[in-house]
């Protein structure tokens, strides 16, 4: 067995008002089930957060459901997230959390977080392209969108 989980964050206007959401679906032999889902906002932050939110939200959730499958793939439309956890962020670290052009790590809270939960958990992570057709991205980003409406 093997637990997906999707997840999308955006704003309306960056920064603007935005929403996050995940989606876990658990893989069996009787066909994929899903065994969670939740969504939230913020009156004003960026997409970047959103998308970090995300999955940190969802990494939390999983911690605390037990009986899921320990083999755990998260899913994301945004390179951003996807590329700084299993990229950028050891040259972050050595750097003393600097970039290559030697500014702050932008949402270096978030990230501490993430790369935290990274490690205890040990994450695959892959790519997909965003409103492509994978049900569970699109699911999550009309989740992000209801978050942002109801700000």
């Amino acid at each position: 067995m093997a637990l997906d989980i999707y997840t999308d964050g955006g704003c309306s206007g960056n920064p603007g008002p935005g929403g996050w959401a995940y989606v876990m679906v658990q893989n069996t032999f009787q066909g994929d089930s899903i065994v969670a889902e939740q969504w939230g906002g913020e009156k004003n932050t960026t997409n970047n957060r959103m998308e970090l939110l995300a999955v940190i939200s969802a990494l939390k959730a999983y911690k605390e459901k037990t009986e899921l499958s320990k083999h755990v793939t998260v899913h994301t439309d945004s390179q951003y997230v996807q590329k700084g956890i299993t990229e950028w962020i050891t040259k972050w670290k050595r750097n003393a959390w600097k970039t290559s052009d030697k500014k702050p790590v932008k949402n270096q809270d978030l990230w501490l977080e993430l790369d935290a939960l990274n490690i205890e958990i040990g994450v695959n992570w892959k790519w997909v392209r965003g409103h492509a057709g994978n049900v569970y991205n699109e699911r999550c980003d009309s989740m992000t969108q209801r978050a942002i409406a109801e700000i």
